[in-house]
């Protein structure tokens, strides 16, 4: 079984995708070589969606604003947030976005425990598990756009 650094994996994702690409993390800051991916895979007309834990000045549970980063980062990608905080008890911890993991075209995953951070790419021991072909990638990617269909994942909006 081959050992890749993570931001190895996740750029060979990156790399492969052609039409469409869905990230999903809990946090993104301080990975320029994953920005200069996404960008990249822009300028092939990759449509880029990501899925990133809100920020505690709009109602999530993490201080950094990842949402405002990839924004300058590739202006093009499509932002989401999780719409589920609003919809637990008052005395209850609501949840977060924890789910970390990348799915280009249908045909090929990446699902890890790394968050988009430098200290994921670069020095922590994280594990994640690559799938090339077969039935998960499209499932998977599938799922992530009914999650936006239906309303659970909504749409960042712009601006500060």
């Amino acid at each position: 079984m081959p050992i890749r650094h993570t931001e190895q994996v996740l750029k060979e994702v990156i790399n492969a995708a052609q039409r469409r690409l869905f990230i999903v993390s809990f946090v993104a800051y301080q990975v320029n070589s994953i920005s200069k991916a996404l960008v990249d895979a822009v300028a092939r007309g990759v449509q880029i969606d990501v899925l990133l834990e809100s920020s505690s000045a709009h109602g999530g549970k993490v201080d950094h604003d990842s949402a405002a980063d990839m924004r300058k980062a590739v202006p093009s990608a499509r932002l989401f947030a999780w719409s589920a905080h609003d919809h637990g008890a008052v005395d209850q911890y609501p949840g977060v976005v924890h789910a970390k993991c990348a799915v280009a075209d249908g045909q090929i995953a990446f699902i890890t425990s790394a968050n988009l951070t430098s200290a994921a790419m670069e020095r922590n021991m994280e594990l994640g598990v690559l799938v090339k072909g077969g039935n998960l990638p499209e499932e998977l990617h599938n799922h992530l756009e009914a999650l936006i269909a239906t309303k659970i994942l909504e749409p960042v909006p712009s601006g500060p």
